[in-house]
């Protein structure tokens, strides 16, 4: 019903800055919930940041005034712009998109989310 795809990923040096793209397509909705996440090689997926509906945002302590999640309704579109990057954000990131008016907390439970994109790859290099 709804489809994610991710572009932005890259190599990039330590303290500097990525734009990751998220764009959905099929049945989508100002309604949905937006967020990302990260796995890397031998960890759990963590969640990253994540915006509601109507344009609240939470994040990740890990993220905090680094990492900025944003949203184009117009265009279907969520972006994270990622600034001041270290070796350990290095990561496969994954947007997900949930039919919901959560926000806050919620949007860092995976339950809350019904549509996975595909996964970019950030590496940090040191």
């Amino acid at each position: 019903q709804v489809q994610l795809v991710e572009s932005g990923g890259g190599l990039v040096q330590a303290g500097g800055s990525l734009r990751l793209s998220c764009a959905a397509s099929g049945r989508t909705s100002s309604r949905y919930a937006m967020g990302w996440f990260r796995q890397a090689p031998g960890k759990e997926r963590e969640f990253v940041a994540g915006i509601s509906w109507s344009g609240s945002t939470y994040y990740a302590d890990s993220v905090k005034g680094r990492f900025i999640i944003s949203r184009d309704n117009a265009k279907n579109t969520v972006y994270l712009q990622m600034n001041s990057l270290k070796p350990e954000d290095t990561a496969v990131y994954l947007c997900a998109a949930g039919y919901t008016l959560a926000s806050g907390s919620r949007l860092s439970q995976m339950p809350t989310y019904d549509y996975w994109g595909q996964g970019t790859q950030v590496t940090v290099s040191s």
